[in-house]
């Protein structure tokens, strides 16, 4: 399977993680280290975010760990481009 990774590395809880998205939907996964292993593998995951079909997504970091985020097309046709920006807090609700 192909994805692209961001290795986000040990991260607070409230951290938010804002995902831009150029091109298609795509399926964008907020992990945990241990989870990020089973999805390598194929094996079940569990993780934050889902099918983005627009563009900018904030995902905010659950509890502190070590932390990935991935985006991959499983399922779906065509081509994404990505960039990641980390905010050192979280957003206001809209």
């Amino acid at each position: 399977m192909k994805f692209t990774h961001y290795k986000l590395g040990h991260q607070s809880d409230g951290t938010v993680i804002e995902v831009t998205l150029s091109g298609n939907a795509a399926n964008v996964r907020l992990l945990d280290n241990s989870n990020f292993q089973n999805y390598k593998s194929g094996r079940r995951h569990q993780y934050y975010g889902g099918l983005a079909k627009s563009s900018p997504i904030r995902l905010e970091i659950p509890y502190s760990g070590y932390w990935h985020l991935t985006i991959d097309l499983q399922g779906l046709g065509g081509k994404v481009n990505s960039s990641i920006q980390i905010l050192s807090e979280a957003l206001p609700p809209f």
